[in-house]
């Protein structure tokens, strides 16, 4: 038999448990078409990347299999037949890997992390360090026009050439010296 892993969204105003039982309904389908369950993985709730059906968020779950291609098949027609499902990929694997996927290890290691109260957490933004204030200053490499400036501050402008109305008034008076000495 060959191995798959299959993760499916299911909507979200579907129950944990509804979650659940969907998993035992695939189980069962497996079986009975001669393949097994090897596991399976809540991800839980999350957000997709964009709406899907009108759903903002999904249940995810992870399902790992030792099925032949007719049992797959048939999985994947229950799955589109349920209106609980929104969405599903099924890709064929060389081996099944043992212990958690690489999903379930980002999240063990984001609870190793700890508490963040010796930093202030997100309240209290008292200390910027070298960034600055947002609302004041040349922090960020952006000039108080809005543009860049590469955190440069920016020089006042000539008057001598640099406006119109100065090249005007010199014009003007190297005309009229240029009439009088015809």
């Amino acid at each position: 038999m060959a191995f798959y892993e299959c993760v499916v969204i299911a909507r979200q105003d579907v129950a944990t448990s509804q979650v659940e039982s969907l998993v035992a309904d695939y189980t069962k389908i497996l079986e009975d078409n001669g393949g097994r369950l090897a596991g399976s993985e809540y991800w839980g709730l999350r957000t997709l990347a964009f709406r899907i059906k009108k759903n903002r968020k999904g249940h995810y779950v992870m399902l790992r299999l030792d099925a032949p291609a007719p049992a797959v098949h048939e999985l994947e027609r229950q799955m589109r037949l349920s209106d609980d499902v929104i969405r599903y990929l099924t890709v064929r694997v060389e081996a099944l890997e043992e212990g958690p996927s690489i999903v379930m290890q980002a999240r063990n290691s984001r609870d190793e992390r700890g508490d963040r109260g010796d930093r202030g957490g997100r309240g209290d933004r008292g200390d910027r360090g070298d960034r600055g204030d947002r609302r004041g200053g040349y922090g960020g490499g952006r000039d108080r026009d809005g543009g860049r400036d590469g955190g440069r501050e920016r020089r006042p402008r000539e008057a001598d050439d640099a406006t119109p109305s100065a090249n005007a008034s010199a014009n003007a008076s190297a005309n009229a010296s240029e009439g009088a000495a015809e």
